[in-house]
């Protein structure tokens, strides 16, 4: 096994929908399967309202690391 350089998060099991759409999705952008997830996690705040993410965030701990905190979602903090 091949030691990383970046630490490693907890992976969820996909739902069989989930699986097969992320690999059509990594294929379309030609890249792994991880680099599209990371995209579609990049694209969320423009999808969902960061003041509401951060309301219900429950470890303030790791606000620097979120994507969704930003300028809406620090007047929230």
């Amino acid at each position: 096994m091949q030691p990383t350089k970046e630490k490693r998060y907890y992976s969820p099991q996909f739902s069989a929908l989930a699986s097969v759409s992320v690999r059509r999705y990594a294929w379309a952008l030609g890249v792994p399967m991880t680099e599209a997830v990371d995209h579609l996690v990049q694209l969320l705040p423009s999808l969902v309202d960061p003041k509401k993410i951060c309301l219900a965030c429950r470890d303030k701990s790791k606000c620097s690391a979120c994507g969704f905190h930003g300028s809406t979602a620090a007047a929230v903090s």
